[in-house]
């Protein structure tokens, strides 16, 4: 059902609209694929949209650097609504406080990269990963003041440690001398990292030793989603006049 409707929705956008997505414009820059970039690359929104509508999301959470995907989204679906009738909702976007959470050198967090802190990763990989994390770049010495705003590694403060917390390595880092070091602060961020993702840790280890149940929650998951895809696909094919390819036997598979 997703591969037969994102072939519908590659119909209803250009190769020069998908092209000028800033995000995977980003990608093809970091990644140096400039005229080798291929439909799969640019093409991966399309399919997203299919994975949303299929299921007539109307809420999307997402990173902001994900933000233009949901947009490229929202055009397909006024485009097919205008063209075959109101079939998809217009899906708005949803932020959290971090919409944009930099990788450990201060670009876009991208496994492609190689720039992720995962959540399975136990402590000590988490240090030695954080060991490589981007400072502030105008602190070239020890005993130069710092510039939070301006380091990657007081954004993860932001994040994983306790306001009253960053309040205080705020101004330690702009104390200067002797105050505070960018070695400690890395691995204060790092333990601060490793004991948020403990109980996700904790679980993923159960789900590893019961590999049964895993299973079972994918098998009915699938089953739950496929009578959804079925059921939209039904009335997709009946907006576009193809009504007649639902009771085809492939439209049941």
């Amino acid at each position: 059902e997703h591969a037969e409707l994102h072939l519908m929705f590659s119909m209803l956008v250009t190769l020069s609209r998908l092209q000028r997505n800033p995000t995977v414009k980003e990608q093809v820059r970091d990644l140096g694929l400039d005229d080798t970039v291929t439909y799969g690359h640019i093409g991966y929104p399309v399919l997203q949209a299919a994975d949303i509508l299929m299921y007539h999301a109307d809420l999307v959470p997402v990173g902001e650097d994900q933000a233009p995907h949901v947009e490229i989204t929202r055009e397909i679906a006024r485009r097919f609504n205008s063209a075959f009738g109101d079939v998809f909702p217009i899906p708005e976007v949803k932020h959290t406080r971090f919409g944009r959470f930099p990788g450990i050198d201060g670009q876009r967090m991208s496994k492609s990269i190689g720039n992720t802190i995962h959540f399975t990763d136990p402590p000590e990989q988490i240090a030695k990963r954080m060991r490589k994390a981007a400072i502030d770049p105008e602190r070239v010495g020890r005993d130069d003041p710092g510039h939070p705003e301006a380091c990657t590694v007081f954004t993860y403060h932001q994040r994983f440690s306790k306001p009253e917390i960053v309040e205080v390595i705020d101004k330690e880092c702009r104390a200067g001398p002797g105050v505070r070091s960018c070695f400690d602060c890395k691995m204060e961020a790092a333990e601060r990292i490793g004991a948020y993702f403990e109980p996700a840790r904790a679980r993923r280890a159960e789900l590893d030793a019961n590999p049964q149940r895993v299973r079972e929650v994918l098998r009915d998951g699938n089953e739950r989603a496929r009578a959804k895809a079925r059921e939209t696909m039904r009335e997709v094919r009946a907006a576009m006049g193809l009504g007649g390819l639902n009771g085809s036997v492939g439209s049941d598979r």
